[in-house]
């Protein structure tokens, strides 16, 4: 029989990719350069995110069971969606440095991909190509990275590339979405 410390340590260190991809986007978010030489606040909101995706990282590669529609169950359960949405928006809030923002752009596909179950978990599909959802994924975040950082955001041709950009993510998304549906063979 296994001891408690055993399994906690068992548990901490369990898919350790999955950790370590989230801890690091969750971390590169928050803007470390600056967030060094920031008030003891900013500091110790860097090592909340940073140990708060360490427990979100993980797939839940589990079966669909009723469970309680609390906020917090459904954050839970649906933690590995929250973590890279709340590693975008600390980002878009912080501002980082634009070798940061691509930083960030690597690390997003590369844990969404690495936490999906439908590619990598145990209800893939076995001998499933694994380039389609890595190309679309990367796709967009290029995309979107792109459409960020196009000078053209006070002037009368914005929307054009927004709309852009929100078109070619919807088609990069719904080319995943339809791999996914249509059977192998």
């Amino acid at each position: 029989m296994t001891s408690t410390p055993a399994l906690i340590v068992g548990r901490l260190t369990s898919r350790l990719t999955d950790r370590l991809l989230g801890t690091a986007l969750a971390v590169a978010a928050c803007d470390p350069p600056t967030a060094l030489h920031a008030p003891l606040l900013t500091k110790l909101f860097v090592v909340g995110a940073a140990a708060a995706a360490w427990w979100a990282a993980p797939m839940v590669d589990a079966r669909p069971a009723s469970t309680s529609m609390r906020w917090w169950t459904v954050a839970a359960r649906r933690r590995t969606t929250v973590l890279p949405a709340a590693a975008i928006a600390v980002a878009a809030v912080t501002d980082p440095a634009p070798w940061l923002t691509v930083c960030i752009a690597a690390l997003l596909p590369a844990y969404l991909l690495v936490t999906d179950p439908w590619t990598a978990g145990a209800t893939a599909p076995p001998g499933r190509p694994r380039a389609t959802p890595a190309l679309a994924a990367t796709a967009a975040t290029a995309v979107v990275l792109l459409a960020a950082g196009a000078p053209l955001a006070d002037t009368s041709w914005s929307r054009l590339p927004a709309s852009l950009a929100v078109t070619a993510t919807v088609l990069c998304l719904t080319l995943a979405l339809r791999t996914r549906r249509t059977p192998p063979g």
